[in-house]
């Protein structure tokens, strides 16, 4: 039984305490490794390590950092397929769809790579009569990140490659449920040359989340989590002065108009539900079929999904895997049940699956419920599993007031045919991610990933333009160097241009 350490100061240590947790592998059902469980003690020492590395790599030339960041990619860039099997063996998806979760991680980690271009200050010259003033921006300081099981690779690069790149130290607290793969990266930064203590890992649970949120040298904290917990982590961490960036739950809505391609929508929403087994932020977890789209996209729907291939991720047969934990299993097979009860019509049911060699595994099947009602729990919760509820609407605006009226505003998108509906959607509704014919609106590294509403808390995206003005802070210097002979005595008047 392996046991994974945290890893600070450039090495990895068991650290003070003598707790552990589990870490199984979903497609068995059984444990194979432990983690250690940080003590708050723990958490003092990384970001002690931290903090000592700030003072040299704050100052750092952008060529240096630069020069790091570019091996940091290539490495990545050759680790893909070891990254993908470890993430694979913790969290369950198939490896495919881990190497592209790699593959998507790895566009934030080039988008760092141009960190020159994007902390260019400004310049104006002659401001005033022999006045120059220009800006530019300081990295903050210790900044940590906490992230979820779900994508313990690209999660984590939307955060530690561009607060590294603008020049601060991190503190990373992934889950403990697949913790394996932070580790890895921890040493592709340090065989990229980045000095100890600029990236370490703490492995915990609450205990090091508390720690964290209340420990008076990181300024700033990101996270990906449920909502509630968003809520908590902003709430605490603000109190102590701290920047935060807490992006929460979803229940993303796909709306279906009969004039779209029905087949290319069921393909497409069958994907977005069904991938990585439904563990995703991103995942439609809500089709609204408007007017006569529904009864035939129920049928294309109960098809698609019964065609998925379930099975180990190491399979390359397999086109979806387990879900993560014997725990998680439970919780979506009871909200199927629930549905059921409430009166949904469960056209597809995925709840008893068993994939034969693999009988302990925590596999749900795809699942498709139709006649849901935005008042049932299948609705109103976030399920995080592969379950697609079908709620039927009348029109396109009365789809858009049902998206606005739920609590999230993560991602949501629309399959039409139509310019003008596409165009009244992304207009009219307050979601902070669309997508027209696309259903996982993500956004390239370039541009910022976040929600509005209760997906989340603190002003600022993670990654692109917001992740660096999150990362650093801006000076502006105004300044005069007169000719000494010139100089006279200060006028009390306010200063003004002239």
């Amino acid at each position: 039984m392996t046991t994974i350490e945290h890893w600070i100061g450039g090495t990895t240590t068991g650290g003070t305490g003598t707790r552990r947790a589990p870490v199984y592998n979903p497609a068995t059902g059984r444990q194979q490794h432990e983690v250690v469980l940080a003590e708050k003690a723990d958490v003092d020492a990384a970001v002690a390590a931290a903090k000592t590395a700030f003072a040299e790599w704050s100052q750092a030339s952008l060529s240096k950092r630069t020069k790091i960041m570019f091996n940091f990619r290539e490495l990545v860039n050759a680790h893909v397929k070891e990254l993908a099997e470890i993430v694979s063996d913790e969290h369950g998806k198939v490896l495919s769809d881990a190497a592209g979760e790699v593959q998507r991680g790895l566009e934030v980690v080039e988008f760092a790579c141009g960190i020159p271009q994007l902390l260019k200050g400004e310049y104006s010259d002659q401001a005033s009569t022999g006045v120059d003033v220009f800006s530019f921006r300081e990295p903050l300081g210790v900044v940590a990140g906490i992230t979820p099981f779900n994508f313990p690779v690209m999660v984590p690069m939307w955060m530690h490659p561009v607060a590294i790149a603008c020049g601060n130290t991190f503190v990373l607290k992934p889950s403990e449920r697949d913790p394996s793969a932070s580790n890895f990266v921890a040493d592709l930064w340090r065989r990229a040359g980045l000095p100890d203590g600029v990236f370490n890992v703490v492995h915990g649970d609450k205990v090091a989340v508390d720690a964290i949120l209340d420990h008076p040298d990181i300024a700033a904290v990101s996270f990906v989590g449920s909502t509630p917990i968003a809520r908590y982590i902003h709430g605490r961490a603000t109190a102590t002065g701290k920047r935060v960036q807490a992006l929460g739950g979803a229940k993303n809505h796909a709306i279906i108009l009969p004039d779209a391609d029905l087949e290319f929508a069921a393909d497409h929403l069958s994907a977005a539900a069904f991938g990585s087994a439904g563990e995703r932020c991103m995942a439609i977890s809500a089709a609204v079929a408007v007017g006569g789209a529904g009864d035939p996209l129920m049928d294309i729907l109960a098809r698609k999904a019964a065609d998925v291939v379930v099975g180990p991720g190491r399979d390359p047969r397999s086109e979806m895997g387990p879900v993560v934990t014997a725990a998680a299993k439970e919780r979506i097979e009871g909200l199927i049940g629930t549905g059921e009860q409430q009166g949904a019509k469960v056209l597809v049911d995925g709840r008893g699956l068993k994939v034969p060699g693999h009988e302990d595994g925590f596999f749900v099947g795809p699942t498709v419920i139709d006649q849901v009602g935005t008042d049932m729990d299948v609705y109103t919760e976030e399920i995080f599993g592969p379950v697609l509820s079908v709620v039927r609407s009348d029109s396109v605006d009365a789809a858009i007031e049902l998206i606005n009226a739920n609590p999230y505003g993560n991602g949501t998108a629309i399959f039409t045919s139509s310019g003008e509906a596409a165009r009244r959607f992304q207009r009219g509704v307050n979601v902070g991610m669309i997508g027209i014919n696309v259903p996982i609106p993500v956004p390239m590294a370039y541009y910022s990933f976040g929600g509005w509403k209760d997906s989340l808390f603190g002003d600022k995206h993670v990654h692109g333009p917001e992740g660096v003005s999150f990362y650093t802070r801006g000076k502006v210097v105004t300044a005069r160097w007169p000719h000494v002979e010139a100089a006279h005595g200060a006028s009390l008047h306010f200063p003004t241009a002239s």
